[in-house]
């Protein structure tokens, strides 16, 4: 035990001491001579560059539900995590291209429309090309259609262009067991989504409303970034339906079919550097992850087994799922 305490109490030292030297090296020059910024992420070499070029693609993943609630590594939720990855791209003047690989079903819709936001702003300065893997569909889509260039396997699941919210109606199990809820409220849509009753006409047409708004934002974006004709769109693939690879490539909805092998030749192809690298963004261990780890506490969760996959969705969110995801 003594061994062990003493040799946590040398690596915490030895990491403040790190810490420190990063934080010392923040600035932007000394003396005229530029200083890289302390990254966030660490590298891990996938493919070797040639010729001895210090030119490099970044490869950063995005995988799971896209939403605030995911917990990230580093930052506060998956989508701070993700943003801090393009940020790091953007500022690393040796990279020259960013391939984004998506595993994705999608996620809440306003997380989703974030990573649109960012993708299309760091579009703006360096190429960037999303590859789908296995699925890449709803808000994943949404999020790439920011991007230069997308790219999928011919089996891989993609589109389900649409916006799905739902509740729960236990009226009648209530019922059956002899429970009423007895509700307070101000407004009468101000437990429109309570699923202790039928929701009325009204209250339907209202939230019926806010999913169209939301479908209405989604389909434009696609629309205008796949240069495709919007009504074209909503009478035929952007009814929320899932594709095939092969399908999406057929309506335009992806750009090229292939491998991952194929996105780093795009990405080296259209950062002008074909003797470039291939990184991919980990998660290095850091002190205050470590710090983190006595900080939390284990809440008790009562787990109801569903079949499907295991996806914690919040009933009254509004989300970009296909909709097997969000019985």
């Amino acid at each position: 035990m003594v061994f062990l305490l003493v040799a946590v109490a040398v690596s915490m030292f030895a990491n403040f001491l790190l810490f420190a030297a990063l934080a010392a090296k923040g600035s932007s020059s000394v003396a005229g001579v530029r200083l890289l910024k302390p990254q966030v992420f660490e590298e891990r070499v996938m493919q070797d560059g040639n010729n001895g070029s210090s030119q490099k693609i970044a490869l950063i993943p995005l995988e799971g539900i896209i939403a605030y609630g995911q917990e990230g590594v580093l930052g506060s939720s998956l989508v701070e995590d993700f943003k801090a990855a393009l940020q790091q791209a953007e500022n690393d003047e040796d990279v020259r291209a960013v391939i984004i690989q998506v595993d994705s079903p999608g996620g809440e819709i306003t997380a989703s429309d974030v990573l649109y936001d960012a993708v299309s702003r760091l579009a703006r300065h360096k190429p960037v090309i999303v590859y789908f893997t296995s699925i890449g569909a709803s808000g994943a889509y949404y999020a790439a259609c920011g991007a230069n260039w997308i790219m999928c396997n011919p089996s891989t699941f993609t589109g389900s262009i649409g916006v799905i919210i739902s509740t729960l109606n236990y009226q009648e199990l209530f019922g059956k067991i002899g429970l009423q809820a007895v509700t307070f409220k101000s407004g009468k849509f101000k437990d429109m989504l309570n699923g202790a009753r039928e929701m009325t006409p009204e209250e339907s047409a209202y939230v019926q409303g806010l999913v169209m708004q939301s479908y209405d934002r989604f389909v434009g974006i696609v629309a205008r970034s796949r240069k495709l004709d919007e009504k074209t769109l909503r009478d035929g693939v952007a009814d929320g339906r899932i594709l095939s690879g092969t399908d999406a490539y057929a309506v335009k909805l992806v750009d090229q079919l292939g491998y991952i092998e194929d996105a780093y030749d795009k990405a080296r192809e259209m950062g002008e550097s074909p003797d470039a690298s291939i990184v991919r963004y980990e998660h290095g261990y850091r002190f205050e992850n470590f710090l983190r780890l006595f900080g939390q506490t284990r809440a008790q969760k009562i787990e109801i087994g569903l079949p499907g996959p295991k996806v914690s969705l919040e009933p009254g969110r509004v989300y970009l799922l296909p909709a097997f995801y969000a019985p």
